[in-house]
């Protein structure tokens, strides 16, 4: 079972134009990308997260942003779980648990059935593939745009 997140939690819509949202963005597209081989990496950059199909989320405490995540819609009834990052002194708190939850049912609200995800195979990236395995996310072929590759696995999950 996931830790219970911090009591003061908030998941607010937005905040791409906030320094310590973008300074946390920054060090997850640098992570990630560094994490990953050249031409593997598929994290949203700043442009990328404020397209019309694309909804973002910061998770705050406070002052303080502890995670950030976002779902892109790839048609009426999918969507996509992008840029999901909890910074690193916040880790294993519930902080991205609590994110990906928020998604989950913003997706529902939104009519989407199913959510799909893609992910990095190095081990950097085990921490994130098991908490989306508690959360009911199972490996799937590419979807969307995205090709077989051996840096990425790819997950989804039916929404009831």
């Amino acid at each position: 079972m996931a830790p219970s997140p911090p009591r003061r939690l908030a998941i607010l819509p937005g905040g791409l134009d906030d320094p310590r949202v973008r300074a946390l963005l920054e060090r997850h597209l640098t992570s990630a990308r560094a994490s990953t081989a050249p031409g593997s990496a598929h994290a949203l950059d700043l442009n990328g997260l404020k397209k019309p199909d694309v909804t973002f989320w910061a998770a705050w405490d406070g002052n303080s942003v502890l995670g950030v995540g976002a779902l892109k819609r790839l048609t009426r009834d999918h969507g996509e779980i992008k840029s999901m990052h909890t910074a690193v002194e916040h880790r294993r708190k519930g902080v991205g648990s609590a994110m990906l939850l928020h998604i989950i049912d913003a997706a529902r609200a939104m009519g989407m059935t199913r959510l799909s995800l893609e992910t990095g195979s190095w081990d950097y990236f085990v921490p994130a593939r098991e908490m989306y395995k508690r959360h009911g996310f199972v490996e799937c072929p590419p979807f969307a745009d995205y090709v077989l590759d051996p840096n990425s696995i790819f997950m989804s999950r039916e929404l009831m």
